[in-house]
């Protein structure tokens, strides 16, 4: 019970939810970087929530398929062909041993998830299959897919096809998105002129752009000078060693803000200006080079707003798929 990588794609992956709990010992969580269209893709072809698909950015790959079954693409709007023959996106459809699934174009967003009834059946590396790709840990043999790997399929209730998510629960993938921000914990050494700037800017989504940062262009931020303490670095945007969460923002040298994302590391020594909302979290996820973004801040009360909504949105999406 395989399937055949033919080609890989860019940078694909095999991710789940995550494996938290390792932060603390510089073990970021992983898993999928857009969690809900990953949620999606399992629920289309009855997988639990958790089982791991393949994740690729910008370009999906072609798999060949050694087993009948039903498969389900989500994510980044890119054409599916089985066969060369059109497949849809947010529906689960049947495939036989033998067919050849492929993609065209990249049309928006940045990510396409594929998910077989079953799940990747690749080892658990402290509790979750997804790639952690600098550590080595987890996906199939600790790297990216590559031509010719053959990925072990795990027994499932057999799936549905024809099970299609309703349109009012697809997300859009728009080319200027607006940010949510809890600012902090360093926001304070900005100037006001540089706080102000950071908030007013459009930021523009840099090509250097993966799963453990989005890097922004735009102008410099001013920062308040000081006598750096022992231990930070001498540039103003530095500081003594901190925890990182994720989604927090660094603008290191006051130049280029970065999004932490799902592999980033835990802790360094650059200030953080504020924390991107979770529920905005696969927003940047599906953002691709080109994507203008504002920054909006929100006290830790709406923040918690903003994930209810998110959360209800996927309970939306289980009830719709059950």
């Amino acid at each position: 019970m395989t399937i055949e990588i033919l080609e890989p794609g860019l940078g694909a992956s095999i991710q789940d939810l995550g494996r938290p709990g390792y932060y603390g010992v510089g073990i970021p969580p992983s898993g999928s970087a857009d969690q809900y269209s990953a949620l999606a893709a399992n629920l289309l072809v009855g997988n639990d929530s958790a089982a791991a698909v393949i994740e690729s950015p910008y370009m999906g790959p072609k798999i060949r398929f050694n087993i009948d079954t039903v498969v389900a693409v989500t994510g980044a709007t890119m054409p599916v062909k089985l066969n060369d023959e059109p497949r849809p996106q947010w529906e689960s459809f049947s495939v036989k041993a033998g067919d050849v699934l492929s993609f065209g174009f990249l049309q928006d967003g940045a990510r396409v998830y594929v998910a077989i009834a079953g799940g990747i059946d690749v080892p658990v590396v402290l509790g979750s299959r997804s790639l952690y790709a600098i550590g080595a840990l987890g996906g199939f043999q600790g790297r990216a897919l590559q031509a010719g790997d053959l990925l072990p399929i795990g027994t499932a209730v057999a799936g549905t096809a024809g099970k299609v998510v309703p349109q009012e629960l697809r997300p859009s993938h728009p080319r200027m998105i607006n940010l949510r921000i809890v600012l902090g914990l360093y926001d304070y050494r900005l100037t006001p002129a540089g706080l102000s700037t950071f908030l007013e800017t459009e930021w523009k989504m840099t090509p250097v752009a993966d799963r453990m940062g989005c890097r922004y262009s735009g102008p410099a931020l001013e920062w308040i000078q000081r006598v750096q303490p022992f231990g930070a670095g001498s540039d103003p945007s530095n500081i003594v060693d901190a925890g990182y969460p994720l989604g927090s923002v660094q603008v290191p040298g006051g130049v280029e803000p970065i999004i932490l994302h799902r592999d980033a590391v835990s802790g360094g020594g650059y200030a953080m200006v504020g924390t991107i909302v979770s529920a905005d979290l696969d927003v940047v996820a599906q953002s691709s080079p080109g994507t203008i973004a504002t920054f909006t801040p929100v006290d830790l009360e709406e923040a918690l707003v903003c994930r209810k909504v998110a959360n209800d949105q996927r309970e939306a999406l289980i009830e719709a798929l059950q």
